[in-house]
């Protein structure tokens, strides 16, 4: 009979904890927009979420989390496209597919944030600078990924170059795509524009 709830019971602990999770991030996120990331304590966080100090910083961390808290993704997203790239294709083609998608899809982690994520991020040093690390680690990943794909070494110059090169294209789109939203543009103008682009 254990053996059979376990299961049920890690699984709706697990839900607990993803939902938790998600309404500090939400609560965290509003009032970092509306007064501002530097501003805002780990303290308001806790008391709109009405959860302890403790809860916050056991989830995240580091206050840059709860704001950027697709971290992860966005740092293997280059990497992961080229390790799963389809038979045949090449990186270079992999990566130029995916996002295209990405755009179509209007995917935040390609950079469709909306207008007040993306004022808040603009507004904010310390998440400017946390952004560009993850471009940064963006491209280390990649560079592995290409080592990989290439049978070559990671500290290989052409895997770096080939990576540098790749990772600053998608640098500057994702920066193109901030700017265009924080310029007011919608979401469906900007994509055609940044499908233009890339193609360019």
């Amino acid at each position: 009979m254990d053996n059979q709830t376990t299961p049920v019971t890690t699984g709706l602990r697990e839900t607990k904890k993803q939902e938790t999770r998600q309404l500090i991030s939400d609560h965290a996120t509003r009032l970092f927009i509306a007064q501002g990331f530097e501003q805002t304590t780990i303290a308001e966080i806790a008391a709109v979420a009405r959860v302890a100090k403790k809860t916050v910083t056991n989830y995240f961390p580091h206050k840059e989390d709860l704001a950027l808290d697709h971290q992860e993704q966005f740092a293997a997203s280059l990497a992961d496209v080229v390790a799963g790239r389809h038979p045949g294709e090449s990186a270079l083609a992999a990566l130029r597919r995916a996002f295209l998608d990405a755009v179509a899809a209007q995917d935040p982690v390609a950079g469709f944030s909306g207008r007040q994520f993306a004022r808040m991020i603009a507004d904010s040093p310390t998440l400017s600078v946390c952004l560009r690390g993850l471009h940064d680690r963006r491209e280390h990943h990649l560079a592995r990924a290409l080592a990989e794909a290439t049978g070559a070494q990671p500290d290989d110059i052409t895997v770096q170059t080939a990576a540098g090169l790749l990772g600053s294209v998608h640098r500057v789109l994702f920066q193109r795509i901030q700017a265009l939203t924080l310029a007011g543009h919608p979401n469906d103008r900007i994509a055609r524009v940044i499908a233009t682009e890339a193609t360019q």
